[in-house]
């Protein structure tokens, strides 16, 4: 990767040393080192990693080097990876060598098996096939205005001169662009309406989300297809009423004239003429409403919650877009939310043929994560990596295996798209309106929910002034 501009002399952005990695045979496997085990009990384990994260993996790779093997809720003791050539091993592999982990995730049970996220293989491909459309080109420019329209009418509400959780008002924003990107609507749902009960329910839900038993109930339903407890009880509270947004759309006349992305679930056709069933579209509509609008307001929160401690990055960010000329700094500095706070903070495949890592070799059949985390605070790509620097990313572009928030390769996430323009438009309107400080001067710590990584106070800033 190029290191230097014209405008930073210094190196900003830098390449890691080469490591082999990809398909081996088992002669080549029996040669190499199988990657060392973290010297804790499981449980220990489990525990940490679900509840701090960020302290657990810095600190294995502290003591284990840049490739460990951990053990933990996905079967098979998953090797953790934080090395570019690593991560483009897996996200350059032949589909059947290095199939996704996202079909064993926490989400499974709650999205169920047959979303765009949670398939695997042929039925992967095809479900993503079906919805690329309405996530790109056109139909991202379409959005736009809805976006600021929805930031505008959300900013207005906010108090001045008292502290603010920005999570659930960035939520706000993103829910409703989400919603009317898959159901046609402007503006927010008529109240009495299915979709206004399925909005309803998801705030309900994401914010109950964060509770202690909502996290005893992620590790209860670990490996599971159906949702147990309390999950399936909550489940049940958005399922009835996107079960009736699904039957009622079945039965509307302009069906083959709409253009959201229901309308066009309900139309597609598989290969052998076949519509998506209720229970499909139940799946795919879930993903998208939760997943779709979650972890893009959750970047726009950890951004902030940054910004507002970083003030000569949060200057150059209000400067830039009051003079008329902030493209370039906006989205630097959502480049460097993204890398510093991952809201996925690590992603896996499952090997079915033997993966060498380096020094190490990993047997067919293992878990192997990358994490994003570590990935994106290695000193030799991002020298201060834990410093807010958006300036690192003026005349560069992130690298395809060393800026990775949205995945990479077949499952690079698809509302990657949206969700850049969303806080292009977002982070845009704030810095122009709004004069945002700390709370406290202490960042905040991460907490987890099922497989993001958030803020714990939300985010919380005062907003000292807001401009007409």
């Amino acid at each position: 990767m190029t290191v230097t501009t014209a405008a930073a002399p210094e190196r900003l952005i830098g390449e890691a040393p080469p490591s082999p990695a990809g398909p081996i045979g088992e002669d080549e496997l029996a040669g190499l080192a199988p990657p060392p085990p973290i010297d804790l009990p499981r449980s220990i384990q489990v525990l940490r990693f679900n509840q701090r994260q960020i302290q657990f993996v810095f600190a294995a790779r502290r003591r284990y080097g840049e490739v460990f093997r951990m053990s933990g809720t996905i079967p098979g003791r998953p090797t953790i990876t934080s090395h570019p050539d690593h991560i483009q091993s897996l996200f350059t592999a032949k589909p059947g060598e290095a199939p996704s982990l996202t079909g064993e995730s926490p989400l499974r049970p709650i999205v169920g098996p047959n979303s765009v996220l949670t398939s695997v293989g042929p039925r992967h491909l095809r479900q993503r096939k079906l919805l690329l459309p309405p996530f790109h080109g056109e139909a991202i420019a379409r959005y736009e205005e809805m976006i600021a329209e929805a930031a505008t009418r959300e900013i207005e509400s906010w108090p001045i001169g008292r502290p603010i959780a920005l999570a659930p008002r960035m939520q706000a924003i993103t829910l409703d662009v989400i919603m009317a990107g898959i159901f046609g609507i402007e503006g927010r749902p008529r109240r009495g309406t299915p979709e206004y009960g399925l909005r309803a329910a998801t705030k309900s839900l994401v914010a109950a989300s964060t509770w202690k038993i909502a996290q005893l109930a992620e590790l209860m339903n670990v490996g599971r297809d159906e949702p147990i407890g309390v999950t399936r009880a909550g489940l049940a509270l958005l399922d009835w009423p996107t079960y009736r947004v699904i039957a009622r759309r079945r039965r509307a006349a302009d069906l083959g004239e709409r253009n959201d992305i229901l309308s066009l679930l309900l139309r597609a056709r598989t290969e052998d003429g076949e519509a998506l069933s209720d229970q499909e579209l139940r799946d795919e509509l879930l993903t998208l409403v939760l997943a779709g609008h979650e972890t893009t307001a959750n970047s726009l929160a950890w951004t902030w919650e940054r910004l507002v401690r970083a003030p000569d990055a949060y200057d150059a960010l209000r400067h830039a877009v009051r003079e008329g000329d902030g493209a370039e700094q906006v989205e630097a500095t959502i480049h460097e939310g993204m890398r510093v706070r991952p809201v996925i903070p690590i992603i896996g495949r499952r090997v079915t043929v033997p993966w060498r890592l380096g020094e190490y070799g990993v047997e067919a059949g293992s878990p192997i994560s990358a994490s994003i985390l570590l990935l994106h605070h290695r000193e030799d790509l991002y020298p201060e990596p834990y410093a807010f620097r958006p300036e690192r990313w003026h005349g560069q572009k992130p690298g395809t295996y060393t800026w990775i928030p949205f995945g990479g390769g077949i499952r690079r996430c698809l509302g990657a798209a949206l969700a850049m323009a969303e806080q292009r438009v977002v982070l845009t309107e704030m810095a122009a309106r709004l004069d945002l400080e700390a709370d406290r001067p202490e960042p905040e710590r991460a907490t987890h929910r099922n497989v993001t990584m958030i803020p714990q106070r939300g985010a919380t800033v005062v907003v000292r002034a807001r401009r007409p």
